[in-house]
């Protein structure tokens, strides 16, 4: 479990990368920069990119769309162990901006959205 605070209302998400806590958010400007570096042509280009746990765009995704915790750090730890918790994390918080009735309850109930990568002795 990450040790960062999460906002959930802004639609932030935790995201664990091997020893590394991250909190994320897919803000506008922030998506932008991650479509321009992979120069995607369309915003179901980068969501088919992101949600396809690409190497590439999994990596900008970390280092544009980061808001707290140590995204170059992240990105030297970085495993392929770790997509799935990456993808999860991109999902949660891509989905924050579609799905306002969720994001309503999420304040009423203090939730936040927490996606852990397995452990490294879980996975050899």
């Amino acid at each position: 479990m990450s040790n960062l605070s999460v906002n959930g209302a802004r639609g932030e998400v935790a995201l664990r990368i091997g020893n590394v806590d991250l909190v994320i958010a897919c803000e506008m400007g922030r998506l932008a920069a991650v479509s321009t570096a992979l120069e995607c042509k369309s915003f179901v280009d980068l969501y088919q990119r992101l949600l396809g746990a690409e190497i590439g765009a999994t990596m900008a995704a970390i280092q544009h769309l980061t808001v707290r915790g140590d995204a170059g750090q992240a990105l030297q730890e970085l495993r392929l162990t770790d997509f799935t918790a990456c993808k999860n994390a991109f999902t949660a918080a891509l989905m924050h901006h579609v799905d306002d009735a969720g994001k309503a309850e999420a304040v009423r109930e203090g939730k936040t959205a927490t996606m852990t990568s397995p452990s490294r002795s879980a996975t050899g």
